[in-house]
């Protein structure tokens, strides 16, 4: 316990406040407006100023100061600018019925494939992950549209589950993702790097996701029997739809993400311009209406908000925890173990993966992360690698029982047709191929470092 014997009241006080946090959500209280309570109480101890609260009165406290200033540093914050757009593009995206042709041509185009209607799913899943970072619109999307088809088709269950859940959480990962532009704000890193160190693992999970599913199928085809040859269109019919489908939206991505890569544009600007390529498939397609594009902008806003005030939120509360010490403590604790910058990583990654059961990434990227990024300084991790991996990593936090929130999603569309325990156990392989991935990741660094080198060094 050396390691302790510089530590002060006020440090302790700091990890009381983390503590008392996890605590309170665990309870079920909402993140932002916790965020916001633990802010004012610390803070209001570790701002106290008796001359002031003798003149002024119980709003006589620099807290209260601070967590103004927070909001409106949080609203000029440019980078966060990308948030609402990229939110708004997915949702058009997903209610003009794009995903849905998409899904249809590909299932087509992909039938002498073992198991094709999960490879055509999990396709699915990484091209609408580039169109929206929310893992709750992936999922429950193809929990409506793949899960029902697989079902029909006489796939099993678990098998069906594990796809649609574990394909839907790709939008975490796979650029332009929300979680990383949270953690390039959070850690004061380049959008636009961030997303090029993140496409490779993310096309690597993807392709290890359908090398799973393809060999599984091959294995043991009661899990995915192949479709029915009637049900095959002609081959000219094939290529007519999947162009008509994948073509435009294709077109878009491309141009949202090599604006972004190549340098040519920020991720908001890119975000603006995938925002209207959205809007012009949705006219190109004849689904957009009125009611179609109200509810877009009022999901937009909703969701635009609650990461708004969890910014204000988290901000004050790393203030405050900043300003009692709180870091210290985890400082000198990693510091004394004397690890190998190997061995912090192992320890870190299992943090955030047990944190994972009772948390949302929300949580783990805006209050744990900062506490873990000093450290990564100090044992010379390069940042970018380190958010790739925790992005990985944080793939596993919707699939691991008790909290696995892309189950509940699944769960919520699919009510009494599947039960929570198939769910789960549907997910396990692909937790395991995220482990695997994670395990690559680490041996060839090279896969998150060489494409924002190459584009941007």
């Amino acid at each position: 316990m050396e390691w302790a014997a510089n530590i002060t009241t006020a440090n302790w006080v700091g990890l009381l406040q983390v503590t008392l946090f996890v605590f309170i959500i665990l309870l079920g209280f909402p993140m932002a407006f916790t965020l916001l309570a633990m802010s004012v109480i610390f803070g209001y101890y570790a701002f106290f100023d008796a001359k002031l609260f003798a003149e002024v009165g119980v709003f006589g406290n620099r807290i209260f100061d601070l967590i103004v200033k927070n909001a409106f540093s949080t609203m000029e914050n440019h980078v966060l600018i990308a948030i609402p757009l990229f939110l708004f593009m997915g949702y058009i995206v997903e209610k003009a019925g794009i995903v849905a042709r998409l899904f249809n041509a590909i299932r087509v185009a992909t039938y002498k494939l073992p198991g094709s209607l999960a490879v055509a799913s999990l396709i699915t899943c990484a091209i609408f992950s580039t169109a929206t970072g929310i893992v709750g619109a992936v999922v429950t999307l193809m929990g409506l549209l793949a899960w029902p088809a697989m079902v029909n088709n006489g796939y099993n269950k678990q098998f069906a589950s594990g796809v649609v859940t574990a394909g839907g959480c790709l939008g975490i990962l796979i650029p332009p993702s929300i979680m990383f532009i949270v953690y390039a704000v959070v850690a004061a890193l380049s959008p636009l790097r961030l997303f090029a160190a993140a496409m490779l693992p993310g096309l690597m999970l993807a392709g290890l996701y359908i090398i799973y599913v393809i060999v599984a199928a091959s294995l043991n085809p009661k899990l995915a029997p192949k479709p029915k040859l009637s049900e095959i269109p002609p081959r000219a019919k094939i290529y007519k739809d999947l162009v008509v489908s994948f073509l435009p939206l294709f077109l878009i991505i491309v141009l949202v993400l090599g604006s972004i890569l190549g340098g040519l544009a920020t991720a908001s600007e890119a975000a603006a311009v995938g925002a209207v390529g959205a809007l012009g498939l949705a006219f190109f397609y004849k689904t957009m209406n009125w009611n179609m594009f109200k509810d877009s902008i009022y999901l937009t806003a909703r969701s635009s908000t609650m990461i708004i005030w969890l910014f204000v939120g988290s901000s004050s509360f790393a203030s405050v925890f900043a300003y009692l010490g709180g870091q210290d403590i985890f400082d000198a604790f990693f510091k004394s173990l004397d690890l190998k910058p190997w061995q912090f990583l192992v320890i870190t990654q299992i943090i955030i993966f047990v944190l994972g059961w009772p948390l949302e990434w929300t949580e783990i990227i805006i209050i744990f992360v900062p506490i873990f990024l000093p450290l990564v300084k100090y044992y010379g991790i390069d940042p970018y690698f380190f958010g790739i991996l925790i992005g990985l990593n944080l793939q596993t936090s919707f699939l691991s029982p008790p909290m696995a929130m892309a189950a509940f999603y699944l769960k919520g569309v699919q009510g009494d047709k599947v039960s929570l325990q198939e769910i789960f156990k549907g997910g396990y392989p692909f937790i395991f191929m995220v482990i695997f991935a994670m395990f690559l990741l680490y041996n060839f660094q090279g896969l998150s470092t060489w494409l924002p080198k190459y584009l941007f060094d």
